[in-house]
């Protein structure tokens, strides 16, 4: 379903389903509480998807994230509950939208599950940008730490995601907030990873914010829900309260990277905590 704004459409897209583990998906919170927002498999794994945001603004066509990919080898797909190949290549199709026609990519971060679908195996095996006009636009500190993975977050930056788009010379970095295109902006929110950015897509008549994994899902929205993949607990907690707190001041509607309820309005519980008060079709 696509939301027409004044001055852009927004049309949220599967980028491929896939399952992770709840106990990590919500950090401290005990199963006896998240267990009542959410159900899992036998094997603890909660399904979630892999939203990607398409928007038509200002005659640039932007995508936020691109999904798991089609990449994966038998073993990881068995490991995080894959079992299908379906790229965000074949959701654009479906809109009638190619490949090349997308002019920016913009990336909430580079774990595989945000980044996989940027490259493609090639019919001899090799690896290729699957949108090879567009600017791809990462933090600099997100792509210094993909650059020096360490034994914590290796898994999740896959240099095959990477290394295409930097060889052919269409990865572009940023410092901070920054406008990529006329009424998109990159906002900083650090902490799942040092280099994370949200993503605020200004349509005249309303705002709406890509959240990528500072809040994952509409249940993150509470406070202590943080996940247990994020490096910088603390720095995750800060950049919450900051673009929540913006977001419900300014009357943004939010996004979300991995729930099947794709947006959402913020109000304020009984108790006076940020909450999900009203869930929007896109």
């Amino acid at each position: 379903m696509t939301r027409s704004l004044d001055k852009a459409s927004l049309t949220m897209l599967n980028g491929g389903d896939f399952r992770l583990d709840g106990g990590a998906m919500h950090g401290v919170v005990p199963k006896t509480i998240w267990s009542r927002l959410v159900s899992c498999d036998d094997l603890n794994r909660c399904t979630y998807t892999t939203n990607c945001l398409y928007a038509e603004i200002g005659g640039r066509r932007v995508l936020v994230d691109s999904g798991n990919g089609d990449k994966f080898p038998d073993k990881e797909k068995e490991i995080y509950g894959i079992d299908h190949d379906r790229s965000i290549a074949f959701a654009l199709r479906e809109l009638g939208v190619e490949p090349r026609d997308i002019d920016v990519v913009v990336l909430t971060h580079l774990h595989f599950d945000h980044a996989g679908g940027t490259t493609q195996r090639t019919p001899s095996g090799g690896l290729a940008p699957v949108f090879p006009r567009a600017r791809h636009i990462v933090q600099r500190k997100e792509l210094e730490a993909a650059r020096h993975a360490h034994e914590r977050n290796r898994a999740s930056y896959l240099a095959e995601n990477l290394d295409p788009l930097v060889g052919e010379g269409i990865l572009e970095v940023v410092d901070g907030e920054a406008e990529v295109v006329p009424g998109v902006r990159v906002l900083p929110t650090p902490g799942h990873t040092p280099g994370h950015q949200s993503v605020l897509v200004d349509g005249g008549d309303e705002k709406a914010l890509f959240l990528g994994d500072v809040v994952p899902t509409s249940v993150h929205v509470r406070l202590p829900f943080i996940m247990g993949y994020d490096l910088d607990v603390e720095a995750t907690l800060a950049s919450k309260k900051a673009v929540l707190g913006r977001a419900l001041a300014e009357g943004w509607l939010v996004l979300f990277g991995h729930d099947r309820q794709h947006a959402a309005r913020l109000g304020r519980d009984p108790k006076g905590q940020i909450t999900a008060v009203e869930f929007v079709d896109l």
